[in-house]
């Protein structure tokens, strides 16, 4: 049985996603299947090489293939998956090389929303970010992995749209679904998820501070921290 058929029952019985809110009133039904798979994937609830289908996965989400597919190929731009001509879709494998790779253009963009944002956010935004900086600390010291997740998928789209540069937007977004499923995979064994709580509650107290300085330090210092995790697991399984 595919990974995708394992999970079927649970997502048929209309169990609330692990890490996202229920959709807005304005969610297409193209978002629904893409928040749905990518959060399967992110989780691991959809494995690293297992095979779907577009038939098997309208049939799972009770939605219809045309949004299935235009989710799916949202996710193969993002790389976490591949759409293989008569073969059918196959969840990208996890590989640390290329995850290398992609830190050394996310420490540059991240770093540019970071400071855009602490110079361009209006005080309702600000608010906001005080407000996620608290809830990052919280799943900190609290040690939940799920809190922490919902709070960081908040954070990076509040950070995308107060940036407000539409290029920095793109790049982002087609970096962050590759980040967090590599973190989910190994965190545990690093017992590292309150430190990169923390670390992402100090760039949102800069934001939410306008300190454009000192978000640029503090992404930088969360950047350094991820690079380091992430060669670490040069010599685990991965």
């Amino acid at each position: 049985m595919t990974s995708a058929r394992k999970v079927a029952a649970t997502v048929r019985d209309g169990t609330k996603p692990a890490l996202r809110a229920p959709g807005s009133a304005g969610e297409t039904l193209t978002d629904r299947a893409y928040g749905t798979l990518e959060e399967m994937i992110v989780t691991l609830k959809l494995a690293p090489g297992s095979a779907v289908s577009e038939a098997e996965l309208s049939q799972m989400l009770g939605i219809g293939r045309t949004p299935i597919r235009e989710a799916l190929q949202r996710l193969s731009r993002e790389k976490l998956v591949q759409i293989l001509p008569r073969r059918g879709v196959i969840v990208s494998d996890i590989n640390v090389k290329r995850q290398l790779g992609m830190l050394e253009v996310r420490r540059e963009i991240e770093r540019l929303v970071s400071r855009s944002a602490a110079r361009r956010a209006q005080p309702r935004e600000r608010a906001r970010f005080a407000a996620l900086a608290v809830n990052f600390r919280k799943a900190a010291k609290a040690n939940d992995d799920v809190g922490f997740m919902r709070t960081d998928n908040e954070y990076n789209e509040l950070a995308i749209m107060t940036a407000r540069n539409e290029f920095a937007a793109a790049a982002m977004r087609l970096m962050q679904p590759l980040s967090r499923r590599f973190w989910y995979v190994h965190y545990q064994q690093a017992a590292d998820m309150p430190v990169t709580a923390n670390l992402h509650a100090a760039i949102a107290e800069a934001i939410a501070e306008g300190d454009e300085a000192g978000a640029g330090r503090a992404t930088d210092a969360l950047i350094d921290h991820i690079e380091s995790f992430t060669r670490a697991t040069l010599d685990t399984d991965v």
